[in-house]
This record gives C-alpha cells, sequence and structure tokens, in this order.
C-alpha cells in the first residue's frame, strides 16, 4: 500500500494511506450530522454551567492551564486538535516513558497513573474532562459515537487493517467505551469493536449506544 505524509507541521506528520477505501457512509450521513449538531449544542450548553467550578478546581489542585490539548487523528487519517480539561500534570507527555504501559498493543493504559491529579481522577471517573470536546464535535472533527481518536505514535506505528478504524469520524463514545472502556487494553480488540460499529451503524444504533453511554457514566462502570 502506497503512503502520503499527512501533518498540521513537521512534527506531527504520519505516513497515512493513500489507497485508503471511501469514508464510511455514517460520515456524509446528514442524519447523523444533524444529531451531531445538536447533541453538541447540548453538551456545550453544559460545559458552560459546568467551566467555572471544574476550572477552579483544576487551578486549586495543580500548577498547569485549565485545558488539555493535543494532536490526534481522525476521518481518513485526517490530524486535528483535540481539546479536554486536564485531568493530569501539565508535564504529563514528557512522563509518559516512566510510567508503565498496562496494555497491549497500539493504546496507552495504566489503572493507576501517577500522572493524574486528584481533581484529575475524579473528572476522569465522571467523563467531566470530555465535555471541551463537544467544541470538536460541532466543527466537525468527531462525532458524538464514532472510533477513539489515535494520537500520532500510534498511527506511526498502525498497519493496513487499523487504518480502516478510521473510515469513520473519531467519536465521543462508542462500542468501546460501553463494553467496557478502560478495562479493555488488548488494542486488537477495540479494533474489533470499531470495526463492529461500522457493520452495525445505522442512526438509531448511535441513539442506542448514546443512551447506553450515559448510563456507564453514571454507573462509573470501566472509567480509571
Amino acid at each position: 500500500m502506497q503512503y502520503l505524509t499527512s501533518l498540521i507541521d513537521s512534527s506531527d506528520a504520519v505516513n497515512v494511506p493513500c489507497q485508503i477505501a471511501e469514508p464510511h457512509p455514517s460520515a456524509l450521513s446528514i442524519i447523523k450530522r444533524s444529531l451531531d449538531i445538536v447533541g453538541s449544542l447540548v453538551g456545550l450548553a453544559i460545559f458552560a454551567v459546568l467551566f467555572l467550578p471544574v476550572a477552579i478546581a483544576i487551578k486549586l489542585d495543580s500548577r498547569g492551564p485549565i485545558f488539555y490539548s493535543q494532536v490526534r487523528y481522525g476521518l481518513m487519517g485526517r490530524p486535528f486538535r483535540i481539546y479536554k480539561f486536564r485531568s493530569m500534570v501539565q508535564n504529563a507527555d514528557q512522563l509518559k516513558d516512566s510510567v508503565k504501559n498496562e496494555a497491549k498493543g497500539l493504546i496507552f493504559k495504566n489503572q493507576d497513573d501517577p500522572r493524574v491529579t486528584r481533581v484529575g481522577k475524579f473528572l476522569r471517573r465522571t467523563s467531566l474532562d470530555e465535555f471541551p470536546q463537544f467544541w470538536n464535535v460541532l466543527k466537525g472533527d468527531m462525532s458524538l459515537v464514532g472510533t477513539r481518536p489515535p494520537t500520532q505514535d500510534e498511527v506511526a506505528k498502525y498497519e493496513d487493517h487499523h487504518w480502516q478504524r478510521l473510515l469513520v469520524k473519531p467519536g465521543l463514545t462508542g462500542v468501546w467505551q460501553v463494553s467496557g472502556r478502560s478495562t479493555i487494553k488488548d488494542f486488537e480488540d477495540i479494533v474489533r469493536l470499531d470495526l463492529q460499529y461500522q457493520t452495525q451503524w445505522n442512526p438509531f444504533y448511535d441513539v442506542h449506544l448514546i443512551f447506553k453511554t450515559i448510563q456507564v457514566i453514571l454507573s462509573k462502570t470501566g472509567a480509571f
């Protein structure tokens, strides 16, 4: 398979297959996009209410900015910048190599990651750290439902079949998140669930996954 270079700047360059298949029908669905717009506006309204108390808690707990941003890779391997409430110490990316990866394959997980702050643990258990991503959804970089957006160091090691998961937009939630979230630590299992989503997708399935996500978040299942 031939490759092309996709980049935001020189530090974000990765090799993306130039013969990657056509986007999944969900990426072109007007119904799905309409659901994303409505859902993101609701999410941003909630975000506006949450912003001040969450921002104060983050600043009181540790030094650093309120938000964390990182380049991720979305539909057809296109890079974009994702936003979250900061849940780790401000130099967390530089400390990543000092933390043991408890996951298998091209994903990083550590249940007791020492880089996570006290407030960050709460934000992650409740998924409040994800609320700024409703802006990514409104912009069209992401969808309410899709696949987990990978990082640069992950996509740099992708094999051909891994790229299939990027035929849909990355999502705030997805089959992986409602099937165990962080307890699923094998990347190939995540790929399997992502491709399962593509096979089963329809607008009603998205609505089902959104409601199931709310249930999972309220029960704090699989979050750390």
